[in-house]
């Protein structure tokens, strides 16, 4: 690419004549590509280059290359002579390709399309020559063999005449030596990172086996292969290890015959060092060398322009003494081998300029501490360069012990004082001219640091400031910074817990809610004009400890763990002790175990769990703590079953009784299954007579059954036993309960209760009574009684108990005007005894659905007096024996927020001997309501009136 701000022009040669675009129609170009239509092989076949040119001057680019694929016709149609050949004999059909450009591949027609020859050991077509070779004639080899052209470009595909192989008729050929007819050459080049094929193929009989190797005995990289029966050896991605000898070996077992041949490895130049673009001053020297490596060496050439120029070549460097302005231009450096041309390509600008110092100037202003070393550098733009000279004022600075004048213009002030202040002027000439820059020098007493950071300790989350205080000269203008382990502390980013406090000499450091992680060394850096100060100190956070890992049972019991693990970080407290933890599948989330030591010190890193229930399986973690807390648990271990042991626990409340006639039940509470100790738990029952010696056993093999019934006819009713039960498992049998009394089942009372009498109370409402049993033989705990609308409708049958010796039970909740049939039986354990004679009554009529209506009232001082509407009963209703009337006193919070005095609310219902009826309306009444007049919402035409007067009643409620 041609360097510079300016625009570059192109034009392009063909075989290094100037191709005239303007009177071309089938050339032009785009972005400086060159674009050819209706390509024609005579014309436009060739090399192409690119030059390209500005006002810096001109380059040439890399050469292309056009050539045209095409393949031409066989020249002759007619059908080939006949190859003969004895059975057994070698032989070769010829292809003999036609005049063509461009890669072919070849295939080989048996008699006639599609039955294409196909390759074996014995058979194979070469795709450097076309030939068909067959190491030895068979029978079924007969017939006409055509060749196949395919070039892999222009996909063009021709045929060739057919080519008749006949089998003599003298006899068969004998055995014989291989005879190798396809070698490589012994000479092959080969390009890097190429594919290198290389065929071998002998004649014989029998057919020869190909073998490769390297003369040089290293064997092949996995990535060579071989193909076709070992006829072809293929490497791909050449490289130049795989350069040598390479021999090819065919054998058969009258002998056997090998072809060699050097593979060289090549390659096209590649840059190892180019040229850059260079700005020189005129009369100046230049020097320039390009590297390029290649095989073989690449030699070197220099262009100026495209052109040869005023340069000196050594070994392929570029050498220009005393540059002059002419010299300046574009330079090419050119690396070239028979197998590539490369370029490299830089601007030469030689300049001739007075001195400027447009872009390095002195600072107007220049700080510096007292006692410090002061640099001001002049740097002027000028070609060549430019003699320079200082002033402190306007005097002439010249050198002394404490100031050093270099030869490149830079002026240097050691150990300066306030003397030294003044300012200073460079002066730059050479023969173009003169130029001149100044600054003034201010000098400043040294920073302080008044307070520094300490090394501390502190809890996490805690809050601290760390101090970094400052006395400074005002002339300075100040910036603190601070670091944390060596990371600049980006106060934005972690203003969840940095904050830089403080004023303009104070850089103090708050810290919110430490973590663990901020603990570690943090430094104040200070920044002036002049210098820059740093102080440091270490910050110590403590935290409970880390998880412990790797927690391990190392043996187990039935009732033991011993434990093991590693501990976790200590988190700048040491470790004080250690808590263990079990969770199991019966117990609510971990709980703590007890240990052996007791207690667990931060220096142990084993212990025994105790304690534990046989066959259960476990999980432990482990709990760290010190000074500052306890830390998060471990992972927990992997589970782990303690072993199974005899039970030894009891099931509790063994008790029973109940049951019917000649059983005896027994009771108790399961044994859980984290108590079971092991696989096959179950129960053992024993019981006996009380004042008996011998037990009888049962045993029962489930674990959750809690119940077992014994029948036997010859147990008497209500008889005291005594009563235990044990457990056992696999391993054996466990401890019993303590010994209970159960009884056995009594039998029911056998006499029914007589003289059953029953009163209809109201209309959902019917009391029974009856005569108490006189003594039997049979406990009578209660009675039942039992109550139903007729036989048909089973489902109706109700029923009340009632424990003790009451005789009078009243029955709620049933039809009005109904029918209902009652019976009374005495009861105990054993169930209900019979029942008695079935007698029937009738509940009384409803009451009235209405409420009374048209209420009015008059208070005069302290007596009500209510009116209202008599409840009439209709027939099917119970009739109207008189009326309830309920006052009650209520807070005036009850009625308006405006009256705060007692109020009362007044309802009236009326009464039969099915009950109360439906209740009117509240009516309320205000105290402060003495001599006024009422009445209630509803209004109708009174048949007949009621009145009732209420004045004890008023005068006790207020």
């Amino acid at each position: 690419m041609l360097k510079g701000i300016f625009k570059a022009f192109q034009v392009w040669s063909l075989n290094g004549t100037l191709i005239d675009l303007g009177n071309d129609y089938r050339r032009h170009m785009s972005g400086g590509s060159l674009i050819i239509s209706n390509l024609d092989k005579d014309q436009d076949t060739g090399a192409y280059q690119c030059t390209a040119f500005n006002t810096w001057g001109s380059i040439l680019s890399r050469r292309a290359s056009l050539q045209f694929a095409y393949l031409e016709n066989f020249k002759t149609q007619t059908v080939r002579s006949a190859v003969n050949v004895r059975e057994g004999q070698g032989v070769v059909l010829l292809c003999g390709p036609p005049p063509h450009s461009g890669e072919l591949t070849f295939a080989w027609i048996f008699n006639e399309y599609p039955y294409f020859v196909q390759q074996d050991s014995r058979r194979f077509i070469s795709q450097e020559t076309g030939s068909l070779y067959f190491a030895k004639v068979e029978p079924t080899d007969v017939g006409n063999y055509t060749c196949v052209v395919n070039n892999t470009v222009t996909k063009e595909k021709i045929l060739s005449s057919p080519t008749p192989l006949v089998l003599r008729s003298d006899g068969v050929m004998g055995e014989y030596e291989p005879k190798i007819e396809v070698h490589f050459p012994d000479s092959v080049p080969a390009a890097k990172e190429s594919v290198v094929k290389l065929e071998c193929f002998a004649l014989g009989n029998p057919v020869p086996e190909i073998s490769w190797r390297r003369t040089s005995g290293v064997p092949f990289p996995s990535k060579v292969k071989t193909k076709n029966s070992n006829a072809i050896l293929e490497i791909p991605n050449f490289q130049q290890e795989d350069a040598g000898t390479y021999e090819c070996m065919a054998e058969n077992r009258r002998g056997k015959n090998a072809a060699r041949g050097r593979i060289s490895f090549h390659a096209k130049p590649h840059w190892l060092q180019t040229i850059t673009d260079t700005a020189l001053s005129i009369e100046e020297n230049l020097f320039w060398e390009c590297k390029a490596n290649g095989k073989p060496k690449p030699s070197y050439s220099w262009l100026k322009n495209g052109e040869q120029g005023r340069v000196q070549i050594e070994n392929g460097a570029l050498s220009i003494a005393a540059l002059n302005l002419s010299d300046s231009g574009m330079y090419q450096c050119v690396a070239e081998n028979k197998h590539g041309i490369i370029y490299s390509s830089a601007q030469l600008m030689v300049l001739a300029s007075p001195p400027s110092f447009s872009k390095s100037p002195l600072r107007a202003l220049l700080k510096a501490r007292s006692g410090s070393e002061v640099t001001l550098e002049c740097k002027p733009q000028a070609s060549p360069p430019a003699i320079s000279l200082w002033k402190k004022g306007n005097e002439i600075l010249q050198r002394t012990e404490r100031i050093t004048l270099f030869p490149n213009g830079t002026l240097k002030i050691a150990n300066v004082t306030k003397r030294d202040a003044a300012s200073y002027t460079c002066i730059a000439k050479n023969q173009f001219g003169t130029a001149s820059t100044t600054g003034k020098l201010l000098i400043t007493d040294p920073t302080r640091i008044t307070m520094r950071p300490t090394n501390m300790e502190i809890i996490v989350g805690e809050s601290i400031v760390i101090p970094c205080q400052i006395a400074c000269d005002p002339a300075l203008d100040v910036s603190f910074s601070w670091a944390f382990n060596g990371q600049l502390i980006d106060f934005q980013r972690d203003s969840d817990h940095f904050e830089r406090v403080g004023g303009s000499i104070s850089g103090d450091l708050m810290i919110r809610n430490i973590q663990l992680s901020h603990g570690g060394k943090y430094v104040c850096v200070i920044d002036t004009d002049v210098e820059s100060l740093s102080t440091s100190a270490i910050l110590v956070v403590k935290g409970p400890p880390g998880p412990p890992d790797k927690v391990s049972v190392e043996e187990i019991t039935d009732s033991t763990a011993q434990l093991s693990w590693t501990p976790g970080r200590d988190n700048g407290s040491p470790i004080t002790g250690y808590i263990i933890q079990a969770r199991t599948p019966f117990t609510v989330g971990w709980q703590a175990v007890d240990t052996v030591p007791e207690v667990v010190n931060g220096n142990m890193l084993t212990a025994t769990v105790v304690g534990l229930n046989a066959w259960v399986e476990y999980e432990f973690r482990v709990v760290a703590r010190n000074t500052v807390g306890l830390g998060e648990p471990s992972p927990s271990s992997a589970k782990t079953r303690t072993e199974d042991a005899i039970p030894d626990t009891a099931p509790t409340d063994v008790g029973g009784g109940g049951g019917t006639k000649s059983e005896l039940v027994i009771t108790w509470e399961p044994v859980s299954e984290e108590l079971q100790n092991g696989e096959g738990f179950g129960y053992i029952i024993a019981f006996r007579p009380v004042g008996t010696v011998t037990w009888t056993r049962a045993v029962i093999s489930t674990p959750g059954v809690a119940r077992y019934v014994f029948r036997n006819d010859t147990i008497p009713p209500f008889s005291p036993f005594d009563v235990k039960v044990g457990a056992y498992n696999n391993r054996g049998q466990g401890p019993f309960s303590s010994i209970a009394t159960v009884y056995s089942a009594e039998e029911v009372p056998s006499v029914a209760p007589k003289r059953v009498r029953a009163r209809s109370v109201s209309a959902a409402k019917i009391e029974v009574i009856w005569e108490a049993l006189p003594a039997i033989p049979e406990r009578v705990l209660g009675y039942e009684v039992v109550y139903w609308e007729d036989d048909t409708k089973p489902d109706t049958v109700g029923k009340v108990r009632i424990s003790g010796n009451s005789t009078q039970v009243n029955i709620t909740g049933l039809k009005a005007n109904t029918v209902y049939y009652l019976s009374v039986a005495a009861f105990n354990t054993a169930g209900p005894g019979p029942q008695s004679a079935p007698i029937n009554n009738t509940t009384k009529k409803p009451p009235p659905d209405r409420a009374p209506l048209n209420i009015q009232w008059t208070m005069i001082g302290s007596t009500l007096t209510l009116h209202w509407d008599p409840v009439v009963a209709m027939e099917t209703e119970s009739k109207v024996t008189g009326y309830l009337v309920s006052p009650s006193s209520v807070q005036s919070s009850d009625l308006s927020s405006e009256v705060q005095n007692d109020n009362y609310l007044i309802q009236i219902k009326a009464v039969s001997e099915g009950g109360e009826g439906v209740g009117s309306e509240p009516i309320h009444i205000h105290k402060l309501s003495m001599g006024a007049r009422g009445s209630g919402s509803s209004r109708l035409s009174p048949l007949c009136r009621s009145a009732v007067l209420i004045s004890a009643l008023l005068s006790s409620v207020w």
